[in-house]
């Protein structure tokens, strides 16, 4: 006879039953557990979600600002391996290293580091090499990203902001990137730092003075690498970190530009979202970028300043050059006259090096950045804008980038007017008056050019919406008059070509007001109608809906009213629309079907 009590009722029945332990917490639900602790004390809950959700639309253009950050990623990492072993100071030692041909021969600090790094450090020359090469990718993709932005419209409202932060961001990479090829203290370098000392110099009346403070005395002096140094590591990378990071989350706030096509509207964005499929895109797009760079800097040599020596100003020789993202710069000075040089007061005004040197590069990046609010006065379009134009539907918009860019490469080429001559066996003097003769003329011909090419380009859209392509088919009519058969556009690609408004000139009012008095800001207003009427004066209109129907219906829109040939129906040289039993249609059916046995072939 047991002794155990059995529980009565419900609990009774279910005494005996197995009893299953709660599942150990895994690592997700730990990482999801510390998620919500995170979220409770920071709310980054929603802003995450956001971001994670965020779409993105798929364009290879696009990828052109990724190469800039990943860029500028690469030379961070880089540029922090390099500050372990290199030594800012501009004070003399005698080296004694492992590179052979400079042992023995006094230079600074800073030029000894550099060629340890290169030869002494494991993998330093590699560094030294990936960071160079990254810095010039960087500076190359912000300008190919720009002149991406401004010749498709994306700088436009609500996005003005963004612009100039890439403008300022284009600057400052400008000038980091100077000021870190002149830390090396080789004689290349020192060359730079002389002629920056010589820009300085040119400041009217404080130009002695400006440079004095600069350098820390008298040119070269001591104190000028660590100073660069300073600016190289922290100030000018703080600054670009700090708007690179605005310009990000002012991406992140707008919705993302995207090309117009079937199903995009200036209120969606059609695309994937960050996660997973954009970040994996980009996430396999950084080790592309890091890739190729890598490659570059394993393959081609950039700067060896073991063979250039330490800075010396005595063998300074003719072929020195900068880095090309200044070589505008340099070719502004070497264009501009020297007659802009005279004495007024006591002092000497050296313009002809001031204008060039110092006022071109501030002077072209504010116009650039101003840009979008000029064009936003100009046309009078104070929308948002989501959608990007096609660059030859923005005829003057296109011929401007196309004089900037046009003046940008004369300016550059300006700046191996030397070198041009050597190789070519050329005058230097007689390239120097082209190219100071090529910099008025060349522009606004580039200018002209682009215009009428976008011009033609748009007639060829609005041709091939209305008539269709050429399918190379000749039709014989019973009069015995010939006519190639066109084939209609699908309405996805016929969409891209006639989505586009076609602006008209602003209308100038009055200048007087009903009682004959003169209206304030009448001269503004005439300024801004004659500039509207360079815009948009000579616009080629897009397609409407009822031109398109007057083509399909008989060729061409005077020939909408015309009765139709009954025995050929729709066919004509304009975009045909034709019926399978068409006698000139083709017989060879589209997909591997059975014919309908109602046709009658």
């Amino acid at each position: 006879m047991s002794t155990t009590a059995t529980p009565k009722g419900a609990a009774g029945l279910r005494a005996h039953d197995a009893k299953h332990e709660a599942p150990k917490a895994g690592p997700l639900a730990k990482v999801g557990g510390l998620a919500s602790w995170v979220d409770e004390r920071t709310g980054t809950a929603k802003p995450v979600d956001y971001l994670l959700k965020k779409v993105f639309p798929d364009h290879w253009s696009f990828m052109l600002g990724e190469i800039a950050m990943f860029s500028l990623v690469i030379v961070l990492v880089t540029g922090v391996f390099l500050t372990f072993w290199f030594v800012p100071s501009a004070g003399q030692v005698i080296y004694n290293g492992s590179y052979v041909p400079l042992k023995g021969i006094a230079m600074s600090e800073a030029f000894r580091s550099t060629v340890d790094i290169s030869f002494d450090v494991r993998g330093g020359l590699i560094m030294r090499q990936i960071h160079h090469w990254s810095a010039l990718m960087f500076i190359a993709a912000i300008v190919v990203h720009m002149s991406r932005v401004f010749f498709t419209g994306a700088f436009r409202k609500p996005r003005e902001i963004n612009w100039v932060i890439g403008t300022i961001l284009s600057l400052l990479a400008i000038n980091e990137g100077f000021a870190g090829y002149s830390l090396p203290d080789d004689l290349l370098s020192g060359t730079g730092l002389r002629a920056a000392e010589g820009f300085m110099q040119s400041i009217p009346v404080l130009g002695s003075y400006v440079a004095y403070f600069v350098f820390g005395g008298a040119f070269p002096g001591e104190a000028i690498i660590p100073r660069l140094y300073t600016l190289h590591v922290l100030l000018l990378p703080a600054l670009i970190v700090g708007l690179f990071t605005a310009h990000i989350v002012l991406v992140a706030v707008h919705k993302h530009t995207q090309y117009p096509g079937p199903g995009k509207t200036n209120d969606n964005v059609v695309g994937f979202p960050f996660m997973p499929v954009y970040m994996a895109k980009a996430g396999g797009f950084l080790f592309i970028v890091f890739g190729i760079t890598t490659l570059m800097a394993a393959l081609v040599t950039i700067n060896p300043i073991w063979m250039y020596g330490p800075y010396d100003p005595s063998p300074v020789t003719a072929g020195s050059q900068p880095d090309w993202y200044m070589g505008f710069a340099d070719g502004a000075l070497r264009l501009f006259p020297g007659f802009f040089e005279f004495h007024a007061l006591g002092f000497t005004l050296s313009l002809n090096v001031f204008i060039p040197a110092l006022v071109v590069m501030p002077l072209l990046y504010g116009i650039a950045g101003a840009y979008p609010f000029v064009e936003s006065w100009v046309t009078g379009d104070k929308r948002e804008h989501h959608l990007l134009d096609r660059p030859r539907n923005a005829p003057t918009r296109t011929g401007l980038g196309i004089f900037a860019l046009t003046f940008y490469l004369i300016l550059f080429f300006a700046a191996g007017n030397d070198l041009i001559a050597i190789k070519l066996g050329l005058s230097i003097n007689d390239i120097t008056r082209t190219l100071q003769v090529m910099v008025f003329v060349a522009p606004p011909v580039a200018f002209w050019v682009t215009r009428r090419i976008c011009m033609s380009l748009q007639r060829r859209d609005r041709d091939l919406v209305l008539h269709g392509r050429e399918t190379g088919r000749l039709v014989r009519t019973a009069e015995g008059e010939f006519f190639e058969v066109h084939e209609p556009l699908p309405e996805h690609e016929r969409w891209a070509l006639v989505q586009h408004e076609t602006p008209k000139p602003l209308e100038l009012r009055a200048t007087v007001d009903g009682n004959g008095v003169r209206r304030r800001g009448t001269r503004a207003e005439r300024l801004r109608a004659r500039l509207s009427r360079f815009y948009f004066a000579d616009s080629v209109h897009a397609v409407t809906p009822a031109e398109l129907a007057a083509a399909h219906h008989d060729g061409t829109a005077h020939e909408a009213l015309a009765p139709a040939q009954e025995w050929v129906g729709q066919l004509h040289g304009g975009a045909d629309e034709r019926p399978e039993t068409d006698a000139y249609a083709s017989h060879e059916p589209e997909h591997e079907v059975d014919p309908d046995p109602k046709v009658t072939r």
